[in-house]
């Protein structure tokens, strides 16, 4: 398949303005990359998204202004978490158990990233604060702090070929950041592959739940440097590339 159909949640249900700036960022690194963006509108039915989803070959969970409902992974809510968006988390979960029964690509962005955590049984820090780093710098930002990367990891991999130097088995890539949440426990199967050097929150998780199975979640946007980092560029063109070799399951596969 040339030209892999790819998923994209619409990013937030309550704010179309956010939507409408956002989306189109994360559709169109994908369309230069050489995929099909595909749009999941969050007031979908689950048979809807269900049809979208059996019509695409890779997922891709974007950012949003909401926070993951922290009920989910046991908490009570912090007085500085933002609501939560059930229409926004209906969709990414059956898009994530669709990805993980049928070894579909997953790319997960920001509060797509928390998504894949919790969905993994994993939890969140509801607040980063007093850390010294700025992770709220914001879309204008586009080198906000570095994140040290574990060379000997799928991402590691992804940023070495654009020529960043190891030193001490870690790549060091500027990214740029926009969240005030972050993942604490990671969930189930997933490698914590980055994170802030100055303050130790984690930037990145990969780790499909079965072998060859692509799953990466980082806590920036390389959608936003897509035109500045050949780190964000890389990451997205080895996105597609997975998502153009994805076939479907044998059967003989599925009932291992």
């Amino acid at each position: 398949m040339n030209t892999p159909r790819i998923a994209i949640p619409i990013p937030w249900s309550t704010d179309a303005a956010y939507s409408q700036r956002a989306w189109p960022q994360y559709a169109e690194a994908l369309r230069r990359c050489g995929a099909e963006p595909v749009p999941v509108p969050l007031d979908s039915t689950n048979d809807e998204i269900a049809r979208i989803a059996n019509s695409c070959q890779a997922f891709l969970l974007p950012g949003s202004g909401a926070d993951v409902n922290p009920q989910k992974y046991g908490q009570p809510r912090d007085p500085e978490t933002a609501e939560p968006d059930p229409a926004r988390e209906n969709v990414d979960e059956l898009l994530l158990q669709d990805a993980h029964n049928m070894h579909k690509p997953l790319l997960c962005i920001c509060f797509g990233v928390q998504m894949l955590n919790v969905w993994r049984t994993g939890s969140l820090v509801q607040h980063v604060e007093g850390t010294g780093i700025d992770h709220r710098a914001g879309r204008e930002v586009m080198e906000a702090h570095p994140a040290e990367v574990a060379a000997d990891s799928m991402l590691g991999g992804i940023v070495a070929a654009t020529g960043v130097a190891e030193h001490d088995h870690m790549l060091t890539v500027p990214v740029n950041s926009s969240h005030h949440q972050a993942l604490q426990d990671p969930g189930d199967g997933l490698r914590i592959v980055a994170r802030c050097p100055a303050d130790g929150v984690i930037e990145a998780v990969e780790g499909g739940q079965h072998p060859g199975h692509f799953v990466l979640g980082v806590q920036w946007h390389p959608e936003r440097t897509f035109d500045h980092s050949p780190a964000s560029r890389a990451i997205f063109e080895r996105f597609v590339d997975e998502a153009r070799q994805w076939k479907p399951r044998e059967i003989k596969d599925s009932i291992a």
